[in-house]
């Protein structure tokens, strides 16, 4: 169900060039222990610029490099953080300056800072000290990356029609920490170290009609590691067709408008309503029940899905009454 690929860092970097660094939001979720900018944003503290006056000062340069057997500079998607090392009183640290650049040379005033950089959602902090002198500092950071594919027979679904969740799981809990509700499928994702796993909904072409919800029941799970220094590629199948529903008098007749239908498991668990003529949703491979209501009266028909084969699920308007017995 699952492929995985390995590559080499040389790899990640080529593809991440292309990459923007993710929102702070999407940090915010990692569930990692709170960084000195988490604390700053929460008291509101705004980014400030570079001191105006730069004579005098020494200057910090900075760079990024992802651990593993031939750790590289990241060239790009990082967000870097530079902090007073002192506490506010309320606790916080005065946020100095912040860039985007992947090697910013910054001109401070002699003190100590805590430095942090964010890569996706990895990240690491490092206390630095300025003397009167000019200090290169490299961070390390354990990290690697995910790309994930995501296939409905020998075609790649598009990412709108994907919603992917990615959670740290804990023994007995595979969903036990959500740490990015809407990754999109075909990026690269970059992430700290560690076992993941992978939740992929497949969606609906159309809104369902309950509550704007155009979740499927065609779900593929997946638990990777993510080594540090190296891109996991996973592609994940589904096995999923589109169903249109018709509510007809005759095999091949016409479908009837005004019609509500259900959708149900065997067991009866109710996977869909919809209304209309002909309604179509997209559903998993499996069997199925099907109940069409039309003008106070119910009908139902049971149909099986295959994976890729999209097809029209009739219902016909019988009478299951037996006939009555001929007068004697």
């Amino acid at each position: 169900m699952t492929r995985k690929t390995l590559r080499t860092i040389g790899g990640l970097l080529a593809v991440v060039l292309a990459l923007a660094p993710m929102r702070d939001s999407a940090l915010a979720r990692s569930g990692h222990p709170q960084t000195p900018e988490a604390a700053a944003a929460g008291a509101g503290t705004k980014t400030p610029g570079v001191p105006a006056n730069t004579d005098g000062l020494a200057t910090l340069r900075l760079s990024a490099s992802l651990t593993g057997v031939d750790p590289q500079v990241v060239r790009s998607g990082l967000v870097w953080r530079i902090f007073e090392e002192g506490a506010q009183p309320d606790g916080t640290h005065k946020l100095v300056a912040q860039f985007e650049e992947a090697t910013p040379t910054v001109p401070l005033p002699d003190g100590a800072y805590l430095v942090h950089v964010a890569y996706g959602l990895a990240g690491a902090t490092r206390r630095v000290v300025v003397e009167g002198r000019h200090v290169a500092e490299r961070v390390a950071l354990n990290a690697g990356a995910l790309k994930l594919v995501d296939m409905l027979g020998d075609t790649q679904i598009p990412a709108q029609r994907l919603a992917i969740s990615i959670y740290v799981p804990e023994r007995g809990n595979s969903e036990a920490k959500l740490i990015l509700s809407n990754a999109k499928s075909g990026e690269v994702i970059c992430l700290p170290e560690g076992a993941y796993h992978i939740v992929s909904t497949l969606l609906d072409t159309t809104q369902g009609a309950q509550g704007g919800n155009n979740a499927t029941n065609s779900v593929v799970t997946a638990d990777l590691k993510v080594p540090a220094g190296k891109l996991i590629e996973a592609t994940l199948k589904h096995h999923a067709a589109t169903m249109t529903l018709k509510l007809v008098k005759a095999p091949g007749g016409e479908a009837l408008a005004n019609t509500s239908f259900s959708v149900l498991t065997p067991g009866g668990d109710v996977i869909r309503e919809l209304i209309g003529a002909f309604p179509s949703l997209v559903l998993a491979e499996g069997e199925y029940v099907a109940i069409a209501r039309h003008e106070g009266k119910t009908y139902q028909n049971t149909f099986r899905v295959q994976s890729t084969k999209d097809a029209d699920v009739e219902v016909v308007m019988k009478d299951d009454r037996p006939p009555e017995e001929p007068a004697q």
